[in-house]
């Protein structure tokens, strides 16, 4: 019994921390927004909190996206997971945010008034949010999962399917250079 706690245990933290590079991706996202906000006069207050609350709630879709990761029902490099996750989760995320701000601030409960025009934009939106998700997570994770692949065989499985994409990738680069050399030396 304890044998399969700990085994349950040691699976949570390896998936929470194949998850990182989504969680910091979010609150990143949390942060220009805050910023932006600021930007257009929005009280420093407002602006923060907004930050804040956003941030923690994009933090939270990275966090699933890394299990999706772990669990092996997303991989490296394929966009529809992230997008459907986001699609989900980011219309989800904005109407907490836009509902409960305020309420943080002292003031009502205020949830959009057409909340399913509301959904429905957010969730056009999502797909752009995806894009840049998936962009910049390609980027943080596999500098992270180097860092912590020796105690984290779940870290290391998903490096392996990184880096046999980056090889497809490199081969088929290497292969279309060569068919436009050839092409040149035949037609020069």
């Amino acid at each position: 019994m304890a044998t399969a706690q700990m085994s349950r245990q040691s699976t949570i933290r390896h998936t929470l921390e194949v998850g990182v590079p989504g969680i910091a991706t979010g609150l990143v996202a949390g942060m220009v927004v805050g910023g932006l906000a600021a930007l257009i006069g929005q009280p420093a207050g407002w602006a923060a909190t907004g930050a804040l609350v956003l941030g923690l709630l994009l933090a939270a879709g990275g966090a699933a996206y890394g299990a999706l990761l772990a669990h092996g029902w997303a991989r490296p490099g394929v966009f529809a997971p992230a997008a459907l996750l986001w699609l989900l989760a980011f219309p989800l995320a904005r109407f907490l945010h836009a509902t409960f701000t305020p309420v943080l601030l002292g003031g009502p409960v205020t949830p959009p008034p057409d909340v399913l025009g509301f959904l429905a934009y957010q969730g056009i939106v999502s797909m752009g949010y995806a894009v840049g998700f998936i962009w910049l997570h390609e980027r943080l994770a596999p500098r992270w999962l180097v860092r912590i692949r020796e105690h984290n065989p779940t870290a290391e499985r998903i490096l392996g399917a990184y880096l046999a994409h980056a090889e497809v990738v490199y081969r088929q680069r290497e292969q279309r250079r060569a068919r436009r050399r050839a092409g040149r030396e035949r037609a020069g």
